[in-house]
């Protein structure tokens, strides 16, 4: 097979000694515009994973790469004065060059050509069997063929700039100065016995009022070594080619047309801040030599299968980038954040390091942060997060019902909160027959019984307070969502009239009247709760009901004080809250569980959302249940898998600055520690699911008594 590469990076390289190394018949040929020892940035990172697939694959370059290595167990975190250092951590890494000058010595040995120095300007006049374009983020391969490939590039994070130093560093450092222009921070790693990587990143507004934009390379490092003078220890920044830019965020639909297949970050980019780039591009490497192993005589089917099983694990590899961006982008929102949460938040930014596995790794960070949230007495051994108190409740975990009879039993499975509902003010405020109510001093009674119940378990009582809107006389959700009652239905009310999906009839718009009628009874229904003895009282501001189609433009059309802009959208939502706040008494939590955003192109998005949230905590809301989506039926940017609310919590509590309520299908102890610990949430709403090993514990005959088994 005739194969020509275009790009002697990395990837380009692997794959050529792979290829090579699997047929020698094979003509590979590497094109290479720069000169060999011509390169971007200073060090590379590696995982101990990709360790063990570059030695299965060619245990010859795995040996001389290895043997370059620096190697550090530690993440170093410099914040506000603190050195927080968590062990445990494998990382390895060597400089760049010496990499390149590694795997250009093995292409050699096996017979590779190397053409250095030779401009391609057309990448339809490679003439091969298989063209490969490894030449990196600005392909002329991918750009060649752009529309086949479905090429997506758009800037991500910060602006960034990258240096080395002569400082050597013994740990993966991360570095948070505080300006007079914004927060500036340092990724930075040593990666040989004589040099450290140094790279400087912050938002472009920071980057700006520095003046970075107006500066020249040798302006740049020297205020630079300035502004972390302190930090470098009297030790310099060094240059390769270091100029502040975007990182490119680089996908495409597919990789490969006829002949031609993209590898590395000619195909896909991951943020810097995770270290991924060439671990990527050479485990892309390794995947497309393997598919022509499988399928030595179909050229298609060995680019399919490449594809398939790559795209998976790069884009999961790429929302964890993502994330890990996006808290660079706004990690100033945290420097609030005491040292121990502020430490756990960066290490678990992008999902892949979690309470569990941190304490398998560094047993005496996490110990420290479980203590801290006990009040952090030195030497103490503490519960973990979840077992934390919060205000008056026992713990930080809440369990939810819409059966009232359940509550007794969820109070008994540990809980510090159960939350039951939703409860309509009203009968006609009910989302199907079934909805509980606090319509009458009668039924009122009836949940006393219940939350006395669960204060004897020793947990606390909720309740989510609700009018469905437009949502309402439905069947019950176990015979489907937003059915339409066949017969015995209500009259809906919304502030438009519009309905909320086809075969639902349409509601009649809220007149003054009847809006002040609503406001009432959640003001009365707030009294009953309380007299009831309920401890929390949520009210409903979210996905798709009464007070929640008030605040979306999806659903409020209106053109009078209580519809077009952000601020007229919640002046009604705004009045019920007043309202309630004045039933309920001061002394007890009062929450709103706030849709955030609504996942459609022309609704409600994230930052009115946060918003919103800071606009209720000024009208004496004490807890935001964050939730997102249900506005309308249809939202194809709501992503509703396992653990999608917690980032839209995250940025809710750190920008409004008001205590967060978390749920989005999460099952486990460990998501919950992960998120509290991190300062994510306050409390984390838990769904238990049902176990045949609970099952079967729970149906085993009674065990042995002590005496029995002497």
């Amino acid at each position: 097979m005739r194969v020509r590469i275009l790009g002697a990076g990395p990837a380009g390289l692997y794959l050529a000694i792979l290829l090579k190394k699997a047929d020698r018949a094979h003509d590979v040929a590497v094109i290479e515009r720069n000169a060999p020892d011509a390169t971007f940035g200073f060090g590379v990172v590696f995982s101990e994973e990709t360790l063990g697939a570059l030695r299965d694959a060619d245990p010859e370059s795995h040996l001389q790469i290895t043997d370059t290595f620096a190697r550090w167990p530690a993440i170093d975190i410099h914040y506000r004065g603190r050195l927080l250092r968590s062990r445990g951590h494998a990382f390895s890494a060597t400089p760049r060059k010496l990499l390149l000058h590694i795997l250009q010595r093995r292409a050699r040995e096996l017979g590779v050509e190397l053409r250095f120095d030779t401009e391609v300007t057309d990448a339809a006049d490679l003439d091969a069997d298989l063209v490969v374009g490894a030449d990196g983020v600005n392909s002329l391969v991918r750009g060649t063929y752009a529309e086949d490939f479905g090429e997506r590039v758009a800037p991500q994070g910060c602006k960034y700039v990258w240096f080395g130093t002569d400082l050597v560093l013994d740990a993966f450092t991360f570095i948070f100065k505080a300006t007079e222009a914004g927060l500036v921070q340092v990724h930075a790693y040593p990666f040989d016995e004589h040099t450290s990587t140094w790279i400087i990143e912050c938002p472009e507004h920071t980057w700006r009022r520095l003046g970075f934009d107006a500066m020249d390379e040798a302006e740049s490092l020297q205020a630079c070594e300035a502004l972390f003078a302190e930090e470098l220890q009297g030790h310099r920044l060094m240059t390769n080619r270091s100029l502040w830019t975007s990182f490119l965020l680089v996908r495409n639909e597919s990789w490969h047309r006829g002949n031609v297949v993209l590898l590395g970050d000619a195909a896909h980019t991951a943020h810097f801040s995770i270290g991924s780039g060439t671990k990527l591009a050479m485990e892309d490497a390794i995947a497309l030599s393997q598919a022509f192993l499988r399928h030595p005589r179909d050229l298609e089917r060995a680019l399919v299968d490449y594809e398939l099983e790559r795209q998976p694990v790069v884009e999961r590899f790429q929302q964890a980038a993502g994330e890990s961006a996006a808290y660079f982008s706004r990690v100033e929102q945290y420097a609030h954040m005491d040292p121990m949460p502020f430490a756990f938040n960066l290490l678990t930014r992008s999902g892949r390091v979690t309470h569990a596995n941190l304490a398998q790794r560094d047993p005496q960070f996490v110990r420290v942060l479980d203590a801290w949230f006990h009040g952090g007495v030195p030497g103490a051994v503490a519960p973990p997060p979840l077992f934390a108190p919060w205000r008056d409740l026992r713990n930080r975990v809440v369990r939810a019902t819409a059966e009232p009879d359940r509550m007794p039993e969820l109070a008994r499975s540990g809980a510090g909160l159960v939350l039951a509902g939703p409860v309509a003010t009203t009968l006609d405020g009910r989302i199907s027959p079934d909805t509980p109510t606090l319509h009458d001093d009668e039924v009122a009674a009836a949940w006393a019984g219940l939350v006395d119940e669960v204060h004897a378990s020793g947990a606390h009582a909720g309740v989510l307070l609700t009018h469905a809107g437009r949502r309402g006389s439905t069947r019950p959700p176990a015979r489907g969502a937003d059915l339409p009652l066949r017969e015995g239905g209500w009259a809906l009310i919304a502030p438009s009239p519009i309905a909320y999906a086809p075969r639902m009839p349409a509601p009649r718009a809220l007149d003054a009247d009847a809006m002040n009628s609503v406001r009432d009874a959640f003001a009365v229904a707030a009294r009953r709760a309380a007299g009831a003895g309920f401890d929390v009282l949520e009210l409903d501001m979210g996905q798709g009901y009464l007070l929640a189609s008030f605040l979306s433009p999806e659903s409020n059309k209106r053109d009078d004080d209580y519809g077009g802009d952000l601020d007229g959208r919640l002046r009604f939502p705004l009045r019920v809250l007043d309202a309630v706040r004045d039933a309920w008494p001061e002394d007890r939590l009062l929450a709103v569980r706030l849709n955030v955003m609504d996942g459609t192109r022309h609704g409600l998005k994230l930052p009115e959302g946060i918003a919103i949230a800071r606009e209720l905590a000024t009208h004496g809301c004490g807890l935001v249940h964050v939730v997102a989506g249900q506005t309308v039926p249809e939202a194809p940017q709501a992503d509703y898998r396992r653990g999608f609310l917690t980032p839209l919590a995250d940025r809710v509590r750190a920008e409004a600055r008001v205590p967060t309520l978390v749920g989005g299908y999460l099952t486990t102890p460990d998501e919950a520690n992960t998120i509290l610990g991190a300062g994510r949430a306050d409390l984390c709403l838990l769904e238990v699911p049902d176990t045949d090993l609970e099952r079967q514990v729970l149906a085993a005959p009674e065990p042995a008594t002590a005496a029995a088994l002497a």
